[in-house]
């Protein structure tokens, strides 16, 4: 990024938070992303809110980027799911970071719902709340029995559609790149992707219009009427779907294809998901029936007597292997996180799941067109 872009750049977050800004500054918690655009966003976040740590997603993080996150004087410390499933452990590093403080979660996926319960119960402070970016995150939360704080979901606005459909462009051009390493191409193949929100439908139109001959499923009967809507194929179920594709993208945000999926692969299929293998793929197992082989830079093929395919950088989000970059319409949703931490401050919200006012929308569009649109 070239200084005059970040100076931009930060010019546009200062807008933002100088909007949004309360009088109240509560304690937060980044889960993030760690791309290159975003030390950016964090100061952003440090704007309207008293940052505690950053804690970057483990399958994407920038090593530039951290850098320049931590040589700002923010802490930035290890991630995985395990960090906020053992509630002692979650409760433990909140009161390290925070104790007695009114606290505001920033979430990519819900990671912190397993524990969300036992820290507004145990907490010495107060959650004030759950800011969630993606729509897994937003369905672990809604999932759960009884939300005992609010929870804020950006994942469903429409400030959010130009980033899937251009991470499903990223999604598409990092598939085609690591295939073409093999001397592979997607015209004329056969594809399945499993799930049909918007970035499965985004990716599944890009495959289209490259000559892919897609079939869709998912498990959301609507959802599948859409598709069929749409002119693309739709599988009776996941089964008779994988047996003729010859590229399976996953694009669910949970689990697509269990360890009995993988034996229905077309010999020589290429499997490639959005999110990361945990969420997405079931491979334990595997290793006792597949032989594994790294075939090509991000490119393992699973092996047994009579059957083969190739999974795409290991089964985590193949995007981020090419930056996953999806130009400055990035930060309308992360204006948005800002705008939701801004309004959780004020602790006048209910538990429960919560969306971003439309006029704050469109106070952020009209300031990010203001910056971006030039």
């Amino acid at each position: 990024m070239e200084a005059f872009e970040r100076a931009r750049l930060d010019a546009f977050f200062s807008r933002i938070a100088a909007h949004f800004r309360s009088e109240q500054r509560p304690a937060s918690f980044l889960i993030t992303h760690l791309l290159p655009e975003r030390p950016a966003f964090v100061r952003g976040v440090a704007s309207v809110t008293d940052l505690r740590s950053v804690l970057p997603k483990p399958k994407s993080v920038h090593a530039e980027a951290r850098r320049q996150v931590e040589g700002d004087g923010y802490t930035c410390d290890r991630l995985t799911r395990e960090t906020f499933s053992d509630t002692d452990r979650a409760v433990r590093y909140v009161e390290a970071h925070a104790a007695g403080r009114p606290v505001v979660l920033l979430d990519v996926g819900g990671y912190f719902t397993p524990a969300l319960g036992e820290l507004c119960d145990r907490f010495s402070g107060r959650i004030l709340g759950v800011v969630e970016d993606t729509e897994n995150g937003h369905k672990r939360y809604a999932e759960l029995d009884k939300l005992p704080c609010p929870v804020v979901s950006v994942a469903r606005s429409p400030l959010k559609d130009p980033e899937d459909f251009l991470v499903g462009q990223s999604v598409v051009f990092s598939t085609e790149a690591l295939m073409r390493s093999r001397n592979d191409i997607l015209h004329g193949r056969t594809a399945l992707v499993i799930g049909f929100g918007k970035l499965g439908s985004s990716i599944a139109r890009l495959l289209h219009a490259k000559g892919v001959r897609v079939t869709v499923y998912d498990i959301d009967p609507v959802r599948r009427t859409q598709a069929l809507s749409q002119g693309f194929t739709v599988a009776r179920d996941r089964a008779s779907g994988l047996e003729d594709a010859g590229l399976v993208l996953c694009a669910t945000g949970s689990l697509s294809l269990r360890c009995e999926d993988f034996p229905r692969l077309r010999n020589g299929a290429y499997v490639a998901t959005v999110t990361s293998s945990e969420d997405e793929l079931g491979l334990d197992g595997l290793t006792d029936v597949y032989e594994r082989t790294q075939v090509g830079e991000y490119i393992t093929r699973y092996l047994t007597t009579g059957h083969y395919f190739y999974l795409l950088n290991d089964g985590n989000a193949v995007n981020f292997l090419h930056g996953a970059s999806v130009g400055p319409f990035i930060f309308l949703v992360q204006a948005e996180i800002l705008a939701a931490s801004s309004a959780l401050s004020r602790g006048e919200m209910s538990p429960g799941m919560h969306e971003v006012c439309p006029a704050d929308r469109a106070a952020i569009a009209a300031t990010w067109l203001d910056y971006f649109n030039r």
